[in-house]
């Protein structure tokens, strides 16, 4: 069945304002992601157990679970006040990488223009080893916080 859902154009503004010296010193970029017709936007408590909170694959399974390549935008937003969120990021070959999302910052990462989240990170302890140099595709997020419980906004664009 297809949906009856009018595809529109996601635009995404980052804004950094600042003067030094009496100079702005800021800048504005501006990305526009056309096509998009899925959004899911949720607020998730997250515990100190990590767990998974988003999966990825070719098709939909069930609820927070999202088509690879059709994910061309996610926003994760920390909106904890004092506690800091860790966010695993595993592809099909079980590379992880981790990263430290602080109190009430954000991590976007934007998906491939034309083939969503496949084929968008390695991870490897050694940078120069050949064999690992394939992109794989992500296949799912986890988190967990620092101490204590903390909400996360998570936003996700699909076309």
């Amino acid at each position: 069945m297809a949906s009856t859902i009018t595809a529109s154009t996601l635009k995404v503004t980052i804004r950094e304002d600042i003067k030094l010296n009496g100079v702005n010193q800021g800048g504005v970029t501006t990305l526009s992601i056309g096509s998009i017709n899925e959004i899911s936007k949720r607020i998730v408590t997250v515990t100190t157990t990590e767990a998974v909170i988003a999966t990825f694959s070719s098709a939909v399974a069930s609820a927070g679970h999202y088509v690879a390549a059709d994910v061309k935008y996610i926003r994760f937003t920390n909106l904890d006040d004092t506690n800091f969120i860790t966010l695993t990021f595993r592809n099909q070959d079980n590379d992880e990488v981790a990263i430290k999302l602080d109190a009430e910052q954000s991590f976007i990462w934007n998906g491939d223009n034309a083939n969503g989240m496949t084929a968008v990170f390695n991870a490897t302890e050694d940078a120069d080893a050949a064999s690992d140099t394939a992109l794989g595709s992500l296949t799912n997020v986890q988190a967990d916080a620092s101490s204590g419980t903390c909400d996360l906004e998570v936003f996700i664009a699909s076309t």
